[in-house]
């Protein structure tokens, strides 16, 4: 699949998971190898990937009345086709990968060290890549674009380059996508 169409079926998936908002939402491999996502448990005959549950951070916009951007972030993707998003955890400045395929925020390690996130418990993940340790953790303050939330769940990965924005977060907003620009607004 082309990068246009990876996606546009990633941001049809992120429409799809939003309207189970209110519980948990699993994502299963079928028999075919497709990634699903449905609110209940996967079956027998798939493979579960992952789950996350309700969102358990609150959101609320950081502008200030009257910002040209009327709660509207606004991103273009980078050379390499992926979207970044510009923010903060607990005051430090950051790039996240707005990735819709991750479960949750996930943080390499040396970057929760240095915003002063500390493990709570210790996890085995399962990943594209295959199996890894890692540790749950919560984020005191996470900012991208104009959204401030606060007591973020997260995941603190050994091995990760970059930090990714999961669906525990992306679920929380309504994502769009036109004419190469990704547009995240909060949810009516």
């Amino acid at each position: 699949m082309g990068a246009k169409t990876t996606a546009f079926l990633s941001v049809a998936l992120l429409s799809c998971a939003g309207a189970w908002a209110e519980g948990t939402v699993y994502k299963c491999r079928n028999q075919q190898g497709n990634l699903i996502y449905q609110e209940s448990p996967c079956r027998q005959d798939v493979l579960p990937v992952s789950s996350w549950a309700a969102r358990t951070a609150s959101v609320q916009s950081d502008e200030e009345p009257g910002t040209p951007s009327n709660g509207i972030y606004v991103i273009k993707p980078r050379g390499s086709g992926h979207y970044f998003a510009d923010g903060t955890i607990n005051g430090k400045p950051l790039t996240f990968i707005v990735d819709t395929g991750a479960s949750a925020v996930s943080l390499p390690r040396q970057l929760a060290f240095l915003a002063r996130i500390s493990c709570k418990e210790q996890i085995q993940m399962h990943t594209a890549n295959g199996s890894t340790g890692g540790c749950t953790a919560v984020i005191s303050t996470l900012k991208f674009g104009p959204f401030l939330l606060k007591n973020v769940p997260a995941t603190i990965v050994p091995n990760l380059d970059q930090p990714l924005l999961g669906m525990n977060v992306l679920q929380q907003f309504r994502i769009e996508q036109d004419n190469g620009e990704m547009r995240i607004s909060l949810r009516n």
